[in-house]
């Protein structure tokens, strides 16, 4: 049976809790997403708290991080979602992001709006991968695909 949490403390714990066996043994995201057999994005925000796991990889994944039985059936429950508490991000990492939404924002909803009509891009049916690439004026650049399936307003 498929269950939901009503108060997001628990998964926090457990997030936290992943994080420091990860940190202890010293594995990548990619590493845990290889036990859980799905893609690095899903199971790094499943792990912070922001997806559920089907019960083979919850399984995989506590059994890898050392983590109980208790952890794994929470790694399966639906979670309350949102990892931004309220107000402005101070993480500099992520403000960047709600930056990069503030000035960009409306220029993607024009441009969404202007291709597809009235409606939204699922952050549910999605997909996210973040890249590392050379860039050709020296040093990195960072490529993030955002590939959701867009969703058309329907009058009712």
């Amino acid at each position: 049976m498929t269950h939901a949490q009503f108060d997001p403390t628990a998964r926090q714990l457990l997030a936290a809790a992943a994080v420091e066996a990860k940190t202890r043994k010293d594995l990548s995201w990619q590493q845990i997403a290889d036990a859980a057999e799905l893609s690095v994005a899903f199971v790094t925000a499943a792990v912070l708290g922001q997806h559920a796991l089907p019960a083979a990889s919850a399984e995989a994944v506590a059994e890898l991080l050392g983590l109980d039985e208790d952890a794994a059936m929470l790694l399966r429950t639906i979670p309350t979602r949102g990892s931004i508490p309220g107000g402005i991000p101070t993480d500099p990492t992520i403000y960047r992001f709600y930056e990069m939404l503030q000035v960009y924002g409306t220029t993607l909803k024009a441009l969404v709006h202007e291709q597809f009509g009235d409606g939204i891009i699922s952050a549910i049916n999605f997909k996210l991968d973040v890249k590392k690439v050379a860039d050709p004026e020296g040093g990195e650049r960072a490529v993030i695909t955002l590939d959701g399936k867009y969703l058309p307003t329907r009058p009712f």
